[in-house]
């Protein structure tokens, strides 16, 4: 790669580091994981974003701020790209990204099962102790399956009694 090219990458993923994810907007779609590559055709840019499941709703949102934020620093035109396969596993969340869902108050996920791919898994009534993100400890209990979105799961906090999401390993 050309040092031009090789600089325009770099400045979009820097930028990429700013674009916020609308469900969990502590993450950017950087930290989250979705952005797989950014390629220089030379004439425009290409972000290749893998959703963090097929019926995401917000990947038109995702895919329209990337483009707004690369034009806005003058690294445009460019165009999104989605990738599906392999599908988005939150392993691929950084190691910074789980700071941040904490700091927000949203347990992150741990290592994913190594049957992750598995497209339907079955979880009944008892679930993994999930430290809380508020207090740390592990007395917690999961009230919901599902949260806010679907990536995520209600607990409550049985030591600080507080409710808290988490984000489910998938």
């Amino acid at each position: 790669m050309n040092p031009v090219a090789a600089d325009r990458v770099a400045r979009a993923w820097q930028v990429l580091g700013t674009v916020l994810d609308p469900e969990v907007p502590a993450l950017s779609v950087r930290d989250l994981g979705i952005v797989r590559e950014v390629i220089d055709h030379g004439a425009e840019l290409e972000v290749v974003l893998t959703p963090t499941y097929s019926g995401c709703p917000a990947t038109e949102v995702i895919e329209q701020s990337v483009l707004d934020a690369l034009r806005a620093e003058g690294l445009g035109p460019a165009r999104a790209t989605l990738r599906r396969a392999p599908a988005w596993t939150t392993d691929w969340i950084s190691e910074e990204g789980k700071r941040k869902l904490n700091d927000y108050g949203i347990a992150p996920p741990g290592p994913a099962a190594p049957d992750a791919g598995v497209p339907i898994r079955i979880f009944g009534r008892k679930a993994d102790a999930v430290a809380c993100p508020r207090c740390g400890s592990a007395r917690t209990e999961r009230l919901s399956a599902f949260g806010s979105t679907a990536c995520k799961a209600l607990y409550r906090c049985l030591s600080c009694r507080e409710p808290f999401e988490h984000f489910k390993p998938i």
